[in-house]
């Protein structure tokens, strides 16, 4: 492989997504590979929220139903937008809540344990408020975690084989809560596989899917997957505490949410004030509160993009994106004693890249230090997320070579082996 920086440039002039970089903000001489945390302002999302603004002042109470985007049907429009991301109908989307919310409510109105069927299934890698979330689920319905929780456990501490996976659905397991992406190493989980074992065991089955949307394509009607929720301000670039988003397949519609709200109403009847919920025939039932209509404006702008350039083309861009990046590391940093502990199989990676070294957090801090906005995640673990509509093959040959003269010197040896407040 061509290891010049030449190489990069050129990969840069033949990339079909390049324009879409003006149209995020870039601080100068900064490259930003923390996207599968934080995703960039782009110029539309800034634009959607002024108008937002404008419609408040504009037409105030009247904003509900007035102007480009009515508020009170934001919900469901950004529920249309998002549908293509994640293989869904339409209808089965609503932007609402926020992950943990979701999952609260998708956990009480899926978790109905009967018999001898009163066990979740997680994974012992997931992210912790879904672990949080689910044990106190379980606690609500009178049952103890210890008891009525099961965690698959990893063989290698990064990543889980299927058939591990599969073998924990037992007959006393109700319910199955996975990430469609794995938030340390990056693997794919087999989530049509997984699927389809659940079914054929009686299991529903609902997929975090925060690390693989915007960053990976999804089928998950054709899956027939039960349901699903994730987050918006990583790969989706929202912006911070952007406003999140659930699946429902329609083979569920007609059923009441288990937790019922104001905005679970049918649009029809909800202002008929009765003390009797008439949820929504669809997705919509399983909102709460009236819809955050700030902190989602910026998805308008957002998702027009990723309408635009398409999942297919993304995907693309950010195999070549991580390609590249793991083939320098290994002609270069492995004699530092840096691992790739992320799948290699583009079919198992998501869109970033985990190293892993004693050293972690040191380099982190010594990255940053140099320009690069890496993820630090406890114990040894360095994320590299180089996102396919504002990073370039340059961005990922220039953090490869700060991180090569790090090493090399040992400059992060200047800074504590210890995580920040926000790792």
């Amino acid at each position: 492989m061509n290891l010049e920086k030449s190489y990069a440039t050129y990969l840069d002039e033949q990339d079909v997504l390049k324009t879409y970089r003006n149209e995020f903000y870039n601080r100068n001489n900064i490259i930003y590979l923390d996207g599968n945390s934080l995703g960039l302002l782009s110029k539309r999302a800034e634009k959607a929220v002024d108008h937002m603004m404008q419609s408040w002042k504009q037409y105030a109470i009247d904003g509900w139903t007035e102007g480009n985007n009515p508020w009170y049907y934001l919900s469901e429009q950004l529920g249309k937008l998002s549908a293509p991301l994640v293989g869904a109908y339409s209808d089965e989307v609503i932007i609402t809540g926020s992950t943990t919310t979701n999952l609260h409510q998708l956990t009480a109105s899926f978790y109905k344990p009967e018999g001898n069927r009163t066990k979740i299934l997680a994974d012992e890698l997931n992210f912790p408020s879904d672990i949080y979330a689910l044990k106190s689920q379980l606690k609500l319905k009178g049952y103890h975690p210890d008891e009525h929780f099961i965690q698959v456990k990893s063989r290698d501490g990064n990543t889980f084989e299927t058939r591990d996976i599969i073998d924990q659905m037992t007959d006393d397991v109700a319910l199955i809560v996975l990430p469609g992406v794995l938030y340390r190493s990056g693997q794919i989980l087999d989530m049509k596989t997984l699927t389809n074992e659940a079914h054929k065991r009686g299991i529903l089955i609902g997929f975090d899917l925060c690390h693989s949307i915007g960053a990976i394509p999804h089928h998950l009607t054709e899956w027939d997957v039960d349901f699903a929720f994730w987050c918006t301000y990583k790969h989706l670039n929202g912006g911070p505490g952007s406003v999140g988003g659930l699946y429902v397949n329609r083979k569920h519609f007609g059923n009441n949410p288990g937790l019922a709200g104001w905005f679970s109403s049918s649009k029809e009847k909800q202002f008929d004030m009765e003390h009797t919920l008439t949820p929504a025939a669809d997705a919509g039932a399983y909102q709460i509160g009236t819809p955050h209509v700030l902190s989602a404006a910026p998805l308008l702008g957002s998702l027009e993009m990723f309408a635009e350039a398409g999942m297919k083309q993304i995907r693309t861009k950010s195999l070549q994106l991580t390609q590249y990046l793991m083939k320098l590391i290994k002609a270069d940093l492995t004699e530092y004693g840096l691992e790739i502990a992320n799948p290699i199989d583009d079919a198992k990676r998501g869109g970033h890249v985990f190293l892993v070294h004693p050293e972690a957090a040191r380099i982190c801090k010594a990255l940053k230090a140099e320009g690069v906005i890496p993820d630090f995640r406890k114990p040894n673990g360095i994320r590299l997320a180089p996102v396919a509509l504002y990073n370039t093959f340059e961005d990922v040959w220039e953090t490869v070579q700060i991180l090569k003269t790090i090493l090399k010197e040992e400059r992060y040896k200047q800074y504590e082996n210890k995580r920040g407040i926000i790792a």
